[in-house]
């Protein structure tokens, strides 16, 4: 097994994909997220998934379980399993951040280029891993 190994802020800061899978271990997944001015993750529970953000750029504001605190470059986030969530771009450039998801939460490889495309595809983790 390889592993993954890179520059994860270059990766981050680099990225323009709403959400890019870059690789899926058995109980830890690694993704990238980038969110244009004004735009939102969305409300959302994993009642069996912890979830780890780290902002590398940009500016907003995160909400778990209806507390809202500013967010900016090199904070970080857990969100515990079962807590109702939202990461909302507040400024006025992108959003660029990575999450780790314990277990995985997305499909193997899976890249969506915006907000529309990811909640129009189906792409829950089947059970395949990176390697």
């Amino acid at each position: 097994m390889q592993g993954f190994v890179d520059n994860i802020e270059t990766l981050t800061t680099e990225n323009t994909d709403f959400r890019r899978v870059l690789y899926t271990g058995k109980y830890l997944q690694l993704v990238l997220m980038a969110l244009k001015p004004g735009e939102e993750i969305g409300e959302e529970v994993h009642e069996d998934h912890d979830q780890f953000f780290r902002v590398e750029s940009g500016a907003g504001e995160v909400l778990i379980d209806g507390k809202r605190t500013p967010i900016k470059d090199d904070d970080a986030i857990i969100v515990p399993a079962g807590a109702r969530h939202n990461v909302i771009n507040t400024g006025d450039a992108p959003l660029t951040l990575y999450t780790i998801y314990g277990p995985p939460d997305h499909r193997d490889g899976v890249v969506r280029a915006t907000k529309a495309e990811a909640e129009a595809k189906e792409e829950h983790f089947d059970g395949k891993t990176t390697e």
